[in-house]
């Protein structure tokens, strides 16, 4: 079942493309999992993403560039991650959460 969907862009003078790569900026991986997993969590309230399984990166992302990411929830606890652009997928992975209120923190 689809959750939510949204459009991102990351911004050629953010500090990320410093290192990643000189010569050939694109958006980190753990950058574009950070944006997946606040979109997550501001529309699913009292949980947490315990875990992150099959995330494979096929395509990569440039300054500036348009890409979306698409929530799927697939069961009680896996949400499906998607992200595209206008080359098609960039990357999928499934979160595994967790309700807060079965959690001992």
């Amino acid at each position: 079942m689809l959750i939510n969907e949204k459009r991102y862009r990351v911004l050629g003078n953010n500090p990320c493309f410093a290192g990643h790569f000189p010569g050939n900026p694109i958006v980190p991986g753990v950058v574009i999992l950070d944006y997946a997993q606040k979109q997550l969590l501001n529309i699913m309230n009292g949980y947490r993403v315990s875990n992150l399984s099959q995330a494979k990166f096929t395509s990569s992302i440039g300054p500036d560039e348009d890409f979306l990411i698409t929530l799927t929830q697939t069961s009680k606890d896996k949400i499906k991650v998607l992200c595209t652009n206008n080359s098609g997928i960039v990357m999928t992975g499934y979160f595994v959460i967790e309700c807060l209120n079965n959690i001992n923190l």
